[in-house]
This record gives structure tokens, C-alpha cells and sequence, in this order.
């Protein structure tokens, strides 16, 4: 993993999240681009971070004054994406290095989730594309089809030889 540094103003929503949820947040990202704060929150503590039908969450996006996301930690970088895109919507992640020594995340979702998935104006699939990078440096995260791994497998494959 990489090394990551955060901005007095992230420390400082890291901070508030803690006081505010009780649970603790391991990372925080500010993206402006989607108007959100979105919180990496340690193993196991989704279910304090959210409260009781929401209602921590909804006071925390009070005081922040932003949409806040929550994703829950993984050591590992396919649970992790996973995690980021709704686990139960996700059939499979791979993980592969490119030749160009890049690394690249295929996450096959059911054809008709795939919509939810990548969420409205590609949010979803923006977050995972951040905190992959940011933890595991994965610099591509492709969500698919089961149509269209095939395809994607067919053309590594003619790359390949």
C-alpha cells in the first residue's frame, strides 16, 4: 500500500466523524467534482458509522453540509473494490498487471445492476478509480458484463500472442 497524506482539512473530518459516529475512520477524500466527503471506515464498523436506520450518517452530512459515502477497509484489493461498488451487486473482481507494469481492477456486475453499480454520472465507479489508486495503485477499474469479459478476455488474449 501507499503511503498516504491527508490535509489539516481532512484530518479535521476525520476528526468530526469520530466525535460525531463513535466509529473511526482510517481515511477521508474531499471530492468537490461529486460535492461529497467520502470516509474510509475501519473493518467492522459500517454498522456504528450508519447508526440505527441512518440517522447517524444523516446528522454527520449535517454538520459536514455534503453527501457523505462510507466504504468499508480491506487489506485486500478485490474486497476492497468490492466493498467501494456494493458487494452484493459485484460477481467477481480480478486484478491484473498490465505489461506496461500498471495494475487494472475487471469487476464483472450482472448486465441489468450495471447501472447501479457505476451510479449516476459514474460516482460510484469515480470512487472506486480514486481509493484504488490512492491505497493499492491500481491505476484502471473496469466494470463489465459477463458479455463483455469475454471480449475483454478475447482481446488480452490476441495482445498476448
Amino acid at each position: 500500500m501507499t503511503e498516504i497524506k491527508l490535509t489539516s482539512d481532512e484530518l479535521r473530518l476525520i476528526s468530526l466523524f469520530g466525535s460525531v459516529t463513535s466509529a473511526s475512520a482510517r481515511d477521508c477524500i474531499v471530492d468537490d467534482k461529486m460535492d461529497r466527503v467520502i470516509f474510509v471506515v475501519n473493518k467492522g464498523q459500517m454498522g456504528l458509522a450508519i447508526g440505527k436506520g441512518g440517522a447517524t450518517i444523516k446528522q454527520l452530512q449535517q454538520v459536514v453540509g455534503r453527501k457523505v459515502e462510507l466504504v468499508e477497509f480491506s487489506e485486500d484489493p478485490a474486497e476492497f473494490i468490492r466493498n467501494m461498488l456494493n458487494a452484493d451487486m459485484v460477481s467477481d473482481v480480478r486484478i491484473s498487471e498490465r505489461m506496461d507494469g500498471s495494475k487494472q481492477a475487471v469487476v464483472t456486475v450482472d448486465a441489468k445492476k450495471k447501472g447501479a453499480v457505476v451510479g449516476r454520472e459514474g460516482r460510484n465507479a469515480e470512487k472506486a478509480r480514486l481509493l484504488a489508486k490512492r491505497y493499492f495503485n491500481i491505476s484502471s477499474v473496469l466494470i463489465v458484463s459477463p458479455e463483455q469479459q469475454i471480449t475483454t478476455n478475447n482481446r488480452v488474449n490476441m495482445n498476448n500472442g
